[in-house]
């Protein structure tokens, strides 16, 4: 959002506002974001755009592009084209592929992100690109500010710059905490890592800990209270600032997540990590329920194994925690499986050799310049046009 900012959207409101995972967790804020809804909605029939564009967010963005069609439809106008950023996890839930054939009444275009995703949405008649995962362009910015090119497709900070910054001493075993980027996450999943870490500090010597903290005020001021009562010796570091958020990885030992994007990041720096998980109750029945995949964690649901240790649900526990990252930290052999397993992962998600024939190849002169955004941008600024065997 702030890189977005920084380019000149102007925000009709904080993210933070309709930032809610899960579904008992969504009850409370139901009412506010009903009314973002509506004055989304009103601000975009005003605006009288060309292309609307949603990302993500798909109970949201859903019903802001069916809404928005309607409002044109009723006042019988040509209506704008949709396109949303990434696909429904439709494959990740029981009955999700037969939800997308409803979804081509308010939705011209996916953008999809995973492998395989767009040739299911064209079976379900929906126009849909492959443009690759947007975590990829961390490796482009790292190399870019760098000077260097890309032999592989990994994001390597630099550890001895982090460490010389933040004084860690030489012996130290470093951890890596990603705790979530939406409060409720922090709120629910911190208290479980610091009591994690009261078990690690005597069987690991000189054990440090860095907490990425999400660019999100309500989360930077609950960690900030969180951290007087921490059991070890703890650097935080600022969301959204990406040469230090791969500049800590490479000086950590280990990560210990919350599900989400972060496992992605942590596979492009080849950090080995163990992944959490805890919502409500409620919540997590509805997942256990619904869920027809056994893993949580993008890089095991690709790879269809389970090579990060995944600890969800009742079974996210301080002990078990701690025992994972023991293991993770002292056993090399985890360890480079691991690795090995994140150069696969990466494969996966890069987008498609094919590309190249049809994107203009007189603007875009290397591999490195076939980023996800420039697949999305020239797929909506060449809408109408045939695209679709990408």
């Amino acid at each position: 959002m702030a890189k977005m900012a920084s380019e000149g959207l102007q925000s009709q409101f904080s993210m933070e506002d309709i930032s809610v995972m899960g579904l008992w967790e969504l009850l409370p804020h139901l009412y506010r974001i009903r009314v973002k809804l509506k004055e989304t909605v009103q601000a975009a029939v005003l605006f009288e755009p060309h292309v609307v564009l949603t990302v993500d967010s798909k109970g949201f963005s859903f019903r802001f592009l069916k809404q928005l069609r309607a409002r044109y439809s009723q006042k019988k106008l040509d209506f704008p084209s949709h396109f949303h950023y990434v696909a429904p996890s439709f494959w990740a839930w029981k009955g999700g592929e037969a939800r997308l054939r409803g979804l081509a009444e308010f939705v011209d275009h996916l953008l999809c992100i995973l492998p395989n995703e767009d040739k299911i949405c064209r079976l379900n008649g929906l126009y849909a690109t492959a443009v690759g995962h947007p975590v990829l362009e961390d490796v482009l910015e790292l190399n870019l500010r760098n000077n260097s090119s890309i032999h592989e497709w990994r994001a390597e900070g630099n550890a001895e710059d982090f460490r010389n910054k933040y004084a860690v001493p030489a012996g130290a075993t470093v951890i890596s905490l990603l705790p979530g980027s939406r409060v409720q996450e922090v709120r629910r999943m911190l208290p479980i890592f610091s009591d994690t870490l009261e078990l690690m500090k005597d069987s690991v010597p000189q054990l440090m800990t860095v907490i990425h903290v999400a660019p999100n005020e309500h989360v930077e001021n609950f960690i900030a209270g969180a951290i007087h009562r921490w059991p070890v010796p703890v650097i935080l570091i600022p969301g959204g600032t990406t040469q230090l958020r791969y500049d800590a990885f490479s000086a950590s030992r280990v990560a210990l997540c919350t599900s989400g994007t972060v496992a992605v990041e942590l596979q492009l720096a080849r950090l080995p990590c163990v992944v959490a998980y805890r919502a409500h109750i409620l919540t997590e029945w509805y997942v256990r329920y619904k869920a027809k995949i056994q893993y949580i964690s993008l890089p095991n649901i690709l790879l269809d194994k389970a090579i990060i240790p995944e600890a969800l649900f009742q079974s996210c526990k301080p002990a078990k925690l701690a025992l994972l990252l023991n293991d993770l930290i002292h056993d090399n052999g985890c360890r480079e499986e691991q690795v090995i397993a994140a150069q696969k992962f990466v494969k996966l998600i890069l987008p498609s050799e094919r590309i190249k024939h049809n994107l203009p190849q007189q603007n875009l002169k290397s591999y490195a310049d076939y980023t996800p955004s420039a697949i999305a941008a020239w797929t909506i600024l060449n809408h109408g046009r045939p695209v679709t065997s990408i």
